[in-house]
C-alpha cells in the first residue's frame, strides 16, 4: 500500500493544487464522486472537501457541491451562490439545525463564500450548492410556492385541488414540528403530499417541460420528508425503513440533479450513505452509494476517508458544542495498518486507489477488519471490508475539530 500511496500535501483549500493529480486521476471521467467523511465535525475533512472541489472545477469540469443537508437549505444557499442573494450565515443559521447541524461551522461558510466568489468571477461557468437530504415544511417554502405556482401557471383549474393538499402543511402546527403531531395525523399529511405527487405528475404540460420537471421534484421532496416523519422512529422496523427511504432520498436527488441539471457533481456525506457497502446493516440497510451505482453505473465513484487520531466538534443533548477527541488507532484496525502504510511511504496523509494496489494489499483490503464508523450512536470500530466499500481511500493521519459558528457571529 506504501508503494501504491499518493502523498497529500495538506488539506486546506489553498495554493497549489497540484498533488490532487493523482485523485484526479483516480477519478477519470465519473460525473459523480462521493466523498464520504468517517466521522461530522472535523476541520479537515471540511476543508478537504472544499479543496477537492476547487481541484474538480478547474481540472475536471464539475459545477455542484452536494451537501448531506436538507433540500431546502440547499435552494437557499444555491439563491446565494449564484446571485448573491441572501446572507448565507442566516441561512446556515436558519437552515442546519437551527444552528445544532455539524455543518454550521466556519469551514462551510468560507466553502460557501468560494462559490459566490468563483460565480462572480466566471458567470458563464457557475457553481451551484446542492442539499440532497430531508426537507422541511416549516422552511421549505419556497417548495410549495413552486408547485402551485406551476400548477397555477399550466392548470389555473387545479389550483384549489393543489392548495387542499398542501393547507394543513403549510400551517401551524405541522411547519412547526410536523414529527410532533399524532401518528394519525402525520400519515394522513403524508398520504395527502403523495397524492399531489402523482397527480402533479400525470398533468399535461408539454408548453413547460424543465419547469414541470422541477415542480415534480419539489412536490416528490415534499412527499418523501413527510412520508418519512410519518414514521414512528422508535420502532426498530420503521426505524429501519426510515433510513432505507432516507438514503433512497439522498441518492435520489443527487442522481435527479446530475441529469436535469447536468452538471458534474461532488457528493459530500458520511462513509455510511457514500459507500457501496453499508457498514451498519441495521442503520443503513442499503446505502445512498449502492442506490446511485445502480443508477449511475461506472458513472459514480466512491472515496472513503480514514484517520489516525484526532478530534471533532458536535452538538451535545443540551444544544452546546462539545469536542470529542479520539486517541490512536486500535491494535489490528484498518486504520493502523494505513498509518504504517503513510509513514513507511513518508507521506502524513496519503490518497489510496485501491483498485490499483498490488494483489498482496488488494488481498488484504478485500477482508473485514475493525474500521472506524463514527456516528450517532457512536461505535468507533466495526468490521468492514474497505475494498468493498470504496474505490478510493484518502487517510488523514490528524484531525482537528471544526470551527462553530456561534449565535453572536451568526448576527454579525
Amino acid at each position: 500500500m506504501a508503494a501504491a500511496a499518493h502523498h497529500l500535501a495538506c488539506t486546506e483549500p489553498v495554493g497549489s493544487l497540484d498533488d490532487l493529480g493523482p485523485l484526479g486521476a483516480a477519478i477519470g471521467d465519473a460525473p459523480v464522486v462521493g466523498l464520504g467523511e468517517v466521522l461530522h465535525g472535523s476541520h479537515e475533512l471540511y476543508t478537504l472537501k472544499h479543496r477537492v472541489f476547487r481541484y474538480l472545477v478547474a481540472e475536471k469540469g464539475f459545477r455542484t457541491f452536494a451537501l448531506e443537508a436538507s433540500w431546502s437549505a440547499g435552494l437557499r444557499l444555491d439563491a446565494y451562490v449564484r446571485t448573491g442573494a441572501g446572507d448565507p450565515r442566516r441561512v446556515m443559521a436558519e437552515e442546519f439545525s437551527c444552528g445544532r447541524a455539524p455543518w454550521h461551522v466556519r469551514e462551510y461558510l468560507d466553502l460557501v463564500r468560494w462559490m459566490r466568489k468563483h460565480n462572480a468571477r466566471h458567470p458563464h461557468q457557475r457553481v451551484r450548492f446542492l442539499g440532497a437530504d430531508l426537507s422541511h415544511p416549516r422552511l421549505g417554502r419556497a417548495l410549495f410556492q413552486d408547485v402551485i405556482g406551476h400548477v397555477g401557471r399550466c392548470r389555473p383549474d387545479l389550483l384549489a385541488e393543489f392548495r387542499g393538499y398542501y393547507r394543513e402543511l403549510r400551517a401551524p402546527p405541522a411547519t412547526a414540528d410536523l414529527a410532533a403531531l399524532p401518528r394519525a395525523d402525520r400519515e394522513r399529511l403524508a398520504d395527502l403530499a403523495a397524492r399531489a405527487v402523482e397527480r402533479l405528475r400525470v398533468l399535461a404540460t408539454s408548453a413547460d417541460s424543465t419547469g414541470h420537471a422541477w415542480a415534480v421534484q419539489q412536490a416528490w421532496n415534499i412527499a418523501e420528508t413527510t412520508a418519512l416523519l410519518a414514521l414512528d422512529l422508535g420502532d426498530p422496523g420503521q426505524h429501519r425503513e426510515a433510513m432505507q427511504r432516507r438514503d433512497a432520498l439522498l441518492a435520489h436527488n443527487v442522481a435527479w440533479w446530475h441529469w436535469h441539471v447536468g452538471d458534474k457533481v461532488l457528493m459530500s456525506a458520511h462513509n455510511g450513505h457514500t459507500a457501496y457497502a453499508t457498514y451498519d446493516p441495521d442503520f443503513y440497510p442499503v446505502t445512498q452509494g449502492t442506490l446511485l451505482r445502480a443508477e449511475l453505473g461506472r458513472g459514480y465513484l466512491s472515496v472513503g476517508t480514514t484517520f489516525g487520531s484526532g478530534e471533532r466538534v458536535d452538538t451535545g443533548a443540551d444544544g452546546r458544542w462539545e469536542t470529542t477527541a479520539f486517541g490512536p488507532p486500535a491494535p489490528g484496525s484498518s486504520e493502523e495498518t494505513l498509518a504504517h502504510a503513510a509513514r513507511l511511504a513518508g507521506h502524513r496523509d496519503l490518497v489510496l486507489d485501491m483498485r490499483a494496489v498490488p494483489a498482496v494489499a488488494r488481498t488484504w483490503l478485500d477482508e473485514p477488519r475493525p474500521t472506524r464508523d463514527i456516528g450517532h450512536p457512536d461505535d468507533p470500530y466495526r468490521q468492514y471490508i474497505l475494498g468493498a466499500g470504496h474505490d478510493i481511500l484518502i487517510h488523514l493521519d490528524r484531525l482537528r475539530a471544526a470551527h462553530p459558528l456561534r449565535e453572536d457571529q451568526t448576527r454579525s
